[in-house]
């Protein structure tokens, strides 16, 4: 039987990696992040991969910005040397940010060409001395998320050599991908389904290191299977469900924290969404590239297609504003309303023959 929290003064004292959205290349971009956190006020939340060059060296505004209501939000760095990792990690730190976490996870072509990301799977020594570099420039937590393994690595081996070094220097924070990476001849998309998932192996990570915080990655499809996988970690992370159906974030207050709070319907999401779209296109931000991350909001909801409609075909216009996402949003209504007179007459008809 799944087990969760109670009250919200449970919840508290429960670490915000309790339930996070995944740091997600192209996707968890600011906008997104903002979104994310209309639908949920505690869940954790992570930047974009950001390479250590592009920080040290690139338009940081742009890199690292982000509104100050996202709270808590996570920089995740890619990098393999120390001292750049450092450097990056303490401007994160300036940009407000609540953790710094370690990309030891992504098996791009771009990323190994770079030597971070997936590959450092093999050179846990580099990554725990990374991990004393980031740990010793900065105050807020810093964090590793990895996979079990790459390509024909021993995953029991490979990940608890991984994390005990990384112990010594100073890590108590891991998000594990359940998976392993393989970096000759599966693509990165591959690379997100093909290897098996071996949640058990992170079940067993936790069991012999219970002091410390493990959260478990990869194919969790929903708020059911958190709820599952927080009967044997301490937390969960979730990546492409939680973007293409973000609804379903609604209920992570109430579900995963156990707040007494009512679940957040899309149409609450919305509303709550919109100054942050209007205070954005009055920056300059184009509206195309923040409704994108609403596609999915209305996943499985009567007029969902006609909401992506609007927003994919409308949205991409010169000037395109806010009565867009009005349009949008009324189309949905209308066919909700349609649906509960069908609903209606349906049960009807039956009675009165």
């Amino acid at each position: 039987m799944i087990q969760h929290v109670e009250s919200a003064e449970k919840a508290q004292k429960f670490q915000p990696h309790r339930f996070s959205v995944a740091p997600m290349m192209d996707w968890s971009d600011r906008h997104c992040r903002s979104l994310h956190r209309v639908l949920s006020s505690r869940a954790l939340l992570y930047s974009e991969m950001v390479t250590t060059g592009a920080v040290l060296h690139g338009d940081r505004e742009r890199l690292l910005g982000y509104d100050r209501d996202q709270h808590p939000v996570a920089l995740q760095l890619g990098g393999s040397e120390p001292a750049d990792l450092a450097a990056a990690a303490r401007i994160g730190e300036d940009y407000g940010y609540d953790e710094i976490n370690l990309n030891v996870g992504c098996p791009s072509d771009r990323v190994q060409s770079g030597r971070f990301g997936a590959c450092l799977m093999r050179e846990p020594e580099l990554v725990a001395e990374c991990m004393a570099a980031m740990a010793a420039a900065v105050k807020v937590p810093v964090t590793v998320k990895c996979r079990i393994g790459v390509d024909d690595q021993d995953p029991e081996e490979a990940l608890f050599t991984l994390v005990d070094k990384c112990v010594a220097a100073g890590v108590t924070t891991f998000i594990v991908h359940a998976r392993k990476a393989w970096l000759q001849g599966l693509s990165p998309k591959e690379n997100r389904d093909v290897p098996p998932l071996d949640y058990p192996l992170v079940y067993r990570l936790k069991r012999e290191r219970p002091d410390l915080t493990i959260s478990i990655n990869g194919g969790v499809p929903g708020v059911d299977a958190a709820l599952e996988h927080l009967q044997h970690v301490d937390g969960v992370m979730l990546g492409r469900a939680a973007y293409h159906e973000a609804g379903l974030l609604g209920a992570v207050d109430r579900r995963v924290f156990g707040l007494d709070v009512p679940d957040v319907t899309p149409f609450e999401a919305v509303e709550r969404y919109r100054p942050y779209i209007e205070a954005s296109l009055a920056e300059g931000w184009r509206l195309a590239g923040i409704s994108r991350h609403m596609l999915g909001l209305f996943h499985g909801l009567p007029g969902a297609r006609a909401w992506r409609r609007i927003l994919t075909v409308e949205g991409v216009g010169e000037g395109a504003g806010i009565e867009v996402v009005d349009k949008a949003l009324e189309a949905v209504r209308r066919a909700v309303e349609e649906r509960e007179a069908r609903d209606v007459q349906n049960t009807v008809e039956p009675a009165a023959g």
